[in-house]
């Protein structure tokens, strides 16, 4: 750095460790498990009009591109982007994905904001602690913990370009500029491609009066991992009226054209110009044909080429290539048929024209800020492989229910607005692993010791089931691989009666099929009044950290106790009612019942639903769950054509025996609640 004086370089608080030395703050890599969640083969596609679905209709594999590998599956991955990005490259990722779009949060201090449709009305949902932390300005140092934010990330995702990689990086003018100066830093100031300038809107409203210049422009930085970037140069097509053709064009009996130099075209080919009538000679001029010599010239001036251009009713169309100003694809408005309620998303046609401009198919596009799912389902339809990554759980909610709805959406490949018609080929959904949970295995005491804290609970010694208390409560922490089992909460019933406990928490990870309200009714038959609580996800928690270690085992206690209990929420768990009736192998599943505990946002909807449960949002089915992965093989969900969704499903059984089928519902909300139920084929 000293030695070359041309060398520019932003500094932020935090980059290095030892400045004097020129030694950067190293970047955590962790290399943490992968948990595969649920497998969605065969989505289902339903017939609108006949109310049909064909379980069995799955993408043509004959229309896979060529090199698009079969046996492949996409990939939707809920974590921390920096963790799962690390995990990635210390698991065989480098250098293996083509093309990278990002849309990472402004610094803006906007809100996260979503509005959703239960029955009749539309509720603002809330924004979880998560989400506040993936789309909202909280971070702790400023500006200086937004650009280490941002560093960690691109030089991750540097590592993971292909050599023909690129990626995209889209902002506005809050921190445009610096991250502009950071990625030179990590791509090279020579690996710079261009900057875009995409006009999202037109002033409108107050924006005319504005002070100063109003803002209506995103920013897309585009950096390649060399010179070898993939690149297909692309057209726009520019509507003008006849007037304005008159105008700018020559006319004859074919139409309006252009004309161009012959440059290098051979004799043969000026030939088959001439015989198509689009070779031009200046006015009174003709063209002489000279066989012998095999030249084409013009009695007085030069010779052209004609280029026509079509015409479309009333207008004259013009294929014109694409720069960096991109003003002729508008914003999302609440009306469009692709809004989905998110105010982050973006339009198709934005991600259709960076995933055709750098990349070919079968290539392996990823987005690990995917929000609403844009980047996913554009690359699905132009037949690019995926990888998506959120932090937040509603983000991967909406991104699943849009891919397995992909098939009523538009075709970009067509120009008259048709559906796609094809459902979404075979994906998996990818937790990420944590440090935490594996290191708690081996010591109980911390784990509990962690866990009351954050729930703001004093802990209790001399008790095997009591781990603490909350006020008049006493509080029970799950262990963190297993279910909560009745077993455990008729102990801990019976260990609250015999202290004179007669209220109490359980707070759990996972809870067995009985636990709920046969729990609730135990605990009233003794006196004990029961709350079930859901213990937030080891990411969820992470998510308050912005500024802080990644790691919880790294958090002073007065953070955890201050900080992070602040904003963790611990929900009730959801109560679903199940009825099976079985006739000879075939099961018919219904949800009977589906309540949700009590949350503000409920309360503004809850007098005006007519069926509680409306507040589902998405439910699938693994009808022989086998303790591991769940195997979607059955799913209803709410778009916005169908606002409720089916409450009932069957499955036939090719063989008698005992089967477990879990259930997995999503809420409004974005909150999730499993239920296993055991059946008997005979």
């Amino acid at each position: 750095m000293e030695n070359n004086k041309k060398f520019v370089e932003l500094i932020w608080a935090g980059k290095y460790d030892r400045f004097e030395k020129g030694e950067k703050t190293p970047i955590e890599r962790p290399n943490l498990p992968f948990q595969l969640v649920e497998t969605i083969n065969k989505p289902r596609i339903k017939d609108l009009e006949a109310g049909l679905f064909d379980p069995d209709k799955i993408y043509p594999e004959a229309e896979y591109p060529p090199n698009y590998p079969k046996e492949w599956k996409n990939i939707l991955i809920w974590g921390d982007n920096k963790l799962v990005m690390s995990s990635l490259l210390k698991q065989g990722w480098a250098g293996k994905i083509n093309l990278i779009y990002i849309d990472p949060p402004f610094f803006t201090g906007a809100d996260f904001t979503v509005r959703t449709t239960v029955g009749d009305e539309q509720i603002e949902k809330e924004p979880s602690i998560i989400e506040e932390r993936a789309y909202k300005d909280t971070w702790s140092g400023g500006i200086a913990s937004y650009l280490k934010y941002m560093y960690e990330r691109l030089v991750l995702m540097r590592e993971l370009l292909a050599d023909n990689g690129s990626i995209y990086v889209h902002l506005d003018w809050h921190v445009g500029h610096y991250v502009k100066v950071m990625m030179d830093e990590i791509f090279g100031y020579e690996n710079f491609r261009n900057e875009i300038t995409w006009r999202r809107q037109i002033p409108r409203g107050m924006k005319p009066k504005a002070e100063f210049y109003p803002f209506s422009a995103d920013y897309l930085l585009i950096y390649s991992k060399s010179k070898e970037a993939t690149w297909n140069h692309q057209n726009k097509i520019n509507k003008i009226t006849i007037e304005e053709a008159e105008k700018k064009y020559m006319k004859d009996e074919k139409g309006y054209f252009r004309t161009s130099d012959p440059g290098t075209y051979s004799f043969e080919s000026l030939l088959n110009l001439y015989k198509e009538g689009r070779l031009y000679a200046p006015y009174g001029s003709k063209i002489i044909i000279d066989r012998k010599n095999k030249t084409i010239t013009a009695s007085k001036g030069n010779i052209a080429v004609k280029y026509y251009r079509k015409r479309e009713g009333n207008y004259i169309l013009e294929e014109i290539p694409i720069d960096n100003i991109w003003d002729d694809i508008p914003g999302l408005g609440v009306v469009s048929s692709e809004w989905l309620g998110f105010y982050t998303q973006k339009p198709e046609a934005l991600l259709k024209r960076v995933i055709l401009a750098s990349s070919n198919p079968g290539d392996i596009v990823a987005d690990f800020f995917c929000g609403s799912g844009t980047t996913l389902a554009v690359a699905e339809k132009l037949g690019r492989r995926w990888i998506g990554a959120d932090l937040s759980k509603y983000a991967i909610q909406v991104t699943r229910k849009r891919l397995l709805d992909i098939h009523n959406s538009k075709d970009l490949q067509k120009e008259n607005s048709e559906k796609y018609n094809k459902p979404a080929r075979p994906f998996e959904l990818w937790n990420i692993g944590n440090y935490e949970t594996v290191y708690w295995r081996e010591r109980q005491d911390e784990y509990l010791s962690f866990m009351l804290k954050l729930y703001q609970a004093q802990p209790l010694n001399g008790f095997r089931y009591i781990h603490g208390r909350k006020g008049e409560r006493a509080v029970h922490v799950g262990p963190l691989n297993a279910p909560v089992t009745m077993e455990e909460i008729e102990k801990l019933i019976i260990e609250c009666r015999a202290n004179d406990f007669n209220k109490a928490d359980v707070l759990g990870w996972e809870w067995n099929y009985e636990v709920n309200e046969l729990a609730k009714e135990l605990a009233r038959k003794n006196g004990v009044i029961l709350r079930l609580i859901q213990i937030p996800t080891v990411n969820e928690i992470k998510a308050s950290l912005v500024g802080f270690d990644l790691q919880l085992l790294k958090v002073p206690d007065q953070v955890v106790e201050k900080e992070l209990a602040k904003y963790v929420k611990f929900p009730e768990v959801a109560y679903i009612e199940l009825e099976t009736k079985i006739k000879g192998k075939k099961v018919f599943l219904k949800i009977a019942d589906f309540q949700i505990p009590p949350t503000p946002e409920l309360a503004e909807i809850s007098s005006k639903l007519k069926d509680s449960r409306e507040l589902i949002d998405y439910w699938a089915i693994d009808w022989d769950y086998r303790g591991d992965t769940f195997h979607n093989q059955w799913q209803s969900f709410r778009t916005k054509k169908i606002p409720r969704v089916d409450y009932e499903a069957e499955h036939e059984y090719p063989e008698s025996g005992k089967y477990q089928i879990m259930v997995k519902v999503i809420d409004v909300f974005g909150n999730d609640t499993n239920k296993i139920v055991e059946i008997r084929i005979k």
